[in-house]
């Protein structure tokens, strides 16, 4: 199976399948001198990690990360930091339940890559699927957590901003509400209505979607380049190549096809010596490079393909049949999309901030 690495002088490579032993990541390319420790990764990734309420999947996993390469410390050094070779983190699957997919062995899922896997490769991991899983998210959740140590000053953060049909009133926006809340919400009526809504979804053996939206802040004006290395281009695909995303929009996304020539256009004006944007329908984003304004993505997460309701589905061998997922399912897999938003942002930024110096120093 090839491309499995993502970047150009920031890289990282994931390994590892859902019920296998370990999942994890190389991380090449992190310039050397920076302090780096399980800490500065955990924090992130009991963000992602499954089973913390009644809304995500019961699947246990501690998700506890362990640094195996690319860093040392001496006497000469204030704590461990980065040597600028491959920085290899390994996370242990502990809690797999291979048995709950043996009914399913020969039956393709409905909305899920069971079908597309078994064409392209001739065969597919049918316990919980594999390389298919959300579950690869955890890895990229830890060398996200990497890639903001090469960005300082910049502050990315991410919400959960609607739940099926159900939005968050941006009047009510609170970033501190977000952790407050099993949903990454940013509003707290919507946190309350999510919950009773999620409940019923659950009960009824269902999912639902969702939009996360993440935001970067402190990005300086420059990082990007034309044509075919723009940002907003990097961003997307990124944000695409997250499990369960069918849409990305960047700033006011597909609301600006309604928008005329002067409602689109952010106006700019000089204060305090620099220019300052009087709107950011943009998304921090001109022409492919960074504006100096937040960066603002969306993406779409479809609901949950493993359900408990029945679906029509065909067997390997081409028979209709039936088919209901059991075993331990996000009923919405946006909620712990969002640390994955916020650490594929990251992995992004760095790699344009690498890329940026390399070219103008």
């Amino acid at each position: 199976m090839s491309h499995n690495t993502f970047g150009h002088l920031f890289r990282m490579t994931t390994f590892g399948e859902s019920h296998g032993p370990a999942m994890g990541c190389v991380v090449d390319g992190c310039p050397p001198g920076i302090k780096l420790s399980v800490d500065d990764i955990q924090g992130y990734l009991d963000k992602r990690r499954p089973g913390q309420s009644r809304f995500t999947t019961q699947r246990q996993e501690p998700d506890a990360v362990k640094i195996l390469s690319g860093v040392f410390q001496d006497d000469r050094t204030d704590g461990q930091v980065t040597t600028g070779t491959p920085i290899m983190l390994m996370i242990e699957n502990v809690d797999q339940r291979s048995k709950d997919y043996t009914e399913i062995r020969d039956k393709f899922r409905p909305g899920h890559a069971d079908l597309t896997y078994q064409a392209k490769y001739g065969l597919r991991d049918y316990r919980g699927g594999g390389r298919s899983s959300a579950r690869e998210t955890a890895a990229r959740v830890a060398a996200g957590a990497v890639a903001r140590k090469v960005i300082p000053g910049v502050t990315i953060r991410a919400a959960l901003v609607q739940m099926g049909a159900h939005k968050v009133d941006y009047k009510n926006w609170d970033w501190a509400e977000v952790h407050n809340n099993p949903f990454f919400s940013p509003d707290a009526k919507a946190a309350a209505q999510w919950e009773e809504y999620l409940d019923g979804v659950r009960k009824a053996g269902s999912s639902c979607g969702a939009v996360v939206e993440v935001t970067a802040s402190g990005v300086p004006a420059g990082w990007g380049a034309p044509v075919y290395g723009k940002l907003d281009q990097d961003l997307a695909a990124a944000m695409m190549s997250i499990n369960a995303v069918k849409g990305v929009e960047i700033g006011a996304g597909f609301a600006a096809a309604a928008f005329s020539g002067e409602q689109n256009a952010d106006e700019i004006r000089m204060r305090h010596g620099k220019p300052e944007f009087l709107s950011n329908h943009a998304g921090g984003i001109l022409g492919g490079i960074s504006s100096g304004q937040d960066i603002v993505v969306r993406m779409a997460v479809k609901p949950t393909s493993s359900i408990l309701t029945s679906r029509q589905t065909i067997t390997a061998q081409g028979t209709n049949t039936d088919i209901s997922t059991k075993g331990r399912h996000d009923p919405c897999v946006g909620i712990r999309a969002v640390p994955v938003a916020e650490a594929m942002m990251a992995l992004v930024l760095a790699d344009h901030f690498l890329r940026h110096r390399a070219q103008v120093g």
